[in-house]
């Protein structure tokens, strides 16, 4: 069976440009999300919970299925494991045309190529900063304010929201000053 999905987004608010798009297909479904929105995305759910062994998801572009790489490598493994397959029209990829390296595989390499391309630019950014003298994370309170807290906290006559508005140390940071 071919399944048309569609979703909201910025240049297609109504999804009128790709359901039009999709009825060149000879989709048997066309589905809709009623929002763009990436934590309710019933119809995706519903979609993905129904699907058949042979079944194709035919989609306008790849943004419209998936919110980010993890979150396609995540749908990608479950539409295959249930032998489905994704058609995406504006990249041309079909997951059912068995030539070639496999797509889910190119998305996985993706995603962690991604991730350490973050991490190395953080480690490096973290360690320029640090040659620089410029201390990483948040910066500590000053030290005066940490005594009168604790001072504060201490003669039992304030309250943590007392002590916050006074010294502006909040109740976490003033525990572990405590502790220590």
């Amino acid at each position: 069976m071919l399944i048309g999905y569609t979703r909201p987004y910025y240049e297609d608010p109504n999804c009128d440009s790709q359901v039009k798009y999709l009825a060149e297909w000879p989709c048997q479904k066309v589905l809709q999300e009623e929002h763009s929105s990436a934590k309710r995305r019933t119809e995706l759910d519903n979609m993905i919970a129904q699907l058949c062994h042979g079944d194709k998801i035919i989609v306008t572009k790849l943004f419209i299925l998936a919110d980010s790489t993890r979150h396609l490598v995540e749908l990608l493994e479950a539409i295959e494991a249930k032998g489905a397959f994704i058609h995406s029209l504006k990249e041309g990829i079909d997951t059912s045309d068995a030539g070639g390296y496999r797509f889910t595989d190119i998305v996985k390499h993706l995603v962690d190529f991604q991730s350490d391309v973050i991490s190395e630019k953080t480690r490096s950014g973290v360690h320029e900063a640090k040659q620089k003298g410029i201390a990483p994370g948040r910066p500590r309170k000053p030290d005066e304010n940490v005594k009168k807290a604790i001072r504060m906290y201490q003669s039992k006559q304030y309250s943590l929201k007392e002590i916050k508005e006074e010294t502006g140390i909040s109740k976490s940071t003033l525990y572990r000053y405590l502790e220590s």
